[in-house]
């Protein structure tokens, strides 16, 4: 499946996700509505799942060097758009991460699968905490990939309307999009450019503001449904994967730079993360910032794997 991106009327640009894209219908609040997905089987299956959770400026698309490696190592991997994201439908609904856990148990129900590991990257992270603990014996094991929530952001960021959040989004563009991805990593190469892209081609599905209000509301689910504290209720076997150059907190924009800088510190949040949750591992990549799948493929890879087969 395609995403065909008209960035100007004198620029066009597309997307290909790396496999084919199904949906599944759901009904959430008196609507059908489809989450998309892609479900990759491997070539040589050792009997595994893994379910791959992507971020909130993300969809199914910057998975693809990690659905290979897996798929190469005998998993199924399953990776859904979460509805609201990707080519998965933006209804305006009441976004929470248990709704998306929800509609994440019924896609797996549908494709016959009661047991998976789970990887979630940023917000992805928040998701597969909620997904843990709503589902407890689906989860074997969960891989944390730099997530956010491990602090409560509403009791230090400023509140802000989501008619404020939406106005503001409405002004995003190619160039704003990357600004804001550049601080993901801690050098910005050419090749991250791929990922402004699909950011930006899944903001005109259906519609720009359609996605865009879908956007600013999962911004203030982030921000009104803080899950920092109940990784101590976490019983899976857990990894952590925790690049330490990142600094990312939800909302930094309106802060001082004065308050920032007492937040988003990845070292220390690493760690507490690790005393919370109790059947944990953590892994500390120096140099790397907000998405060690992409910025050190190799090594994430290594990790996971590790994780995985022991």
């Amino acid at each position: 499946m395609l995403f065909n991106l008209f960035i100007s009327n004198a620029f066009t640009q597309e997307i290909n996700y790396p496999h084919p894209v199904s949906s599944v219908m759901l009904n959430i609040e008196q609507q059908p509505v489809k989450m998309a997905y892609m479900d990759v089987p491997s070539t040589k299956p050792n009997g595994k799942t893994v379910v791959l959770l992507h971020g909130k400026n993300f969809n199914g698309y910057y998975w693809k060097e990690v659905i290979q490696f897996l798929s190469e190592a005998g998993y199924r991997v399953v990776v859904p758009d979460q509805v609201g994201w990707g080519f998965s439908d933006k209804p305006n609904i009441h976004y929470s991460f248990h709704l998306l856990a929800a509609n994440t148990k019924k896609l797996l129900d549908t494709l016959g699968i009661n047991k998976a590991h789970v990887i979630g990257h940023s917000m992805g992270g928040m998701l597969a905490t909620r997904f843990a603990l709503l589902y407890p014996k689906v989860v074997e094991n969960l891989i944390y990939e730099n997530p956010i929530g491990l602090e409560d952001y509403k009791t230090f960021v400023p509140y802000q309307s989501t008619d404020v959040q939406y106005n503001n989004e409405l002004k995003a563009g190619y160039e704003s999009l990357k600004k804001y991805q550049q601080s993901y990593y801690p050098q910005w190469k050419p090749d991250y450019e791929q990922y402004v892209t699909a950011q930006l081609a899944a903001l005109q599905r259906p519609d720009f503001k359609t996605a865009t209000w879908a956007s600013a509301v999962t911004y203030q689910m982030i921000y009104e449904q803080p899950v920092v504290y109940e990784f101590k209720n976490i019983t899976q076997p857990t990894l952590i994967i925790i690049g330490q150059a990142d600094r990312t907190v939800v909302g930094k924009n309106l802060l001082p730079k004065e308050v920032a800088s007492q937040h988003g510190n990845y070292p220390a949040l690493g760690k507490w993360l690790k005393g919370q949750v109790k059947s944990s591992k953590l892994v500390e990549l120096n140099g790397v910032g907000h998405i060690p799948h992409i910025q050190v493929p190799e090594t994430f890879k290594k990790n996971v794997l590790n994780f995985l087969k022991e």
